[in-house]
């Protein structure tokens, strides 16, 4: 159950690298088809750089995840793989607020490897 906790949490910081591309360099292009309906077309470019912070801050969040994998101390590894995920969990949490479908993409995931993480870690 380790591998599997490892991997999920691989899986969350790969989602958050995604994310970062998303927000940071494709948020003109591929941004708008992810986001349709959530922002009007015209509101993609005066907003590249809001979203480009965003990218940023959710590429710290996979640098964190990424990191908790190579620290070779099992309980310093555990820790900072729960932080990184409860950061994840709430700031999925908080979107939920705004959109559900957040909630599924971004908050279960994270749960779900905080947990296993909890237990098997």
């Amino acid at each position: 159950m380790e591998i599997v906790s490892k991997v999920l949490i691989g899986l969350v910081a790969l989602e958050h690298l995604y994310i970062l591309y998303l927000e940071m360099f494709a948020w003109e292009t591929l941004g708008k088809k992810t986001f349709k309906g959530a922002l009007s077309p015209e509101l993609f470019t005066p907003t590249k750089g809001l979203a480009a912070n965003q990218g940023l801050y959710n590429g710290f969040l996979a640098a964190g995840l990424i990191w908790s994998l190579c620290i070779s101390d099992p309980a310093w590894s555990k820790n900072v793989a729960l932080f990184f995920l409860a950061c994840v969990s709430v700031a999925g949490l908080f979107g939920a607020l705004y959109s559900r479908g957040i909630f599924f993409k971004q908050a279960l995931p994270a749960l779900i490897s905080l947990v296993c993480a909890y237990m098997f870690l």
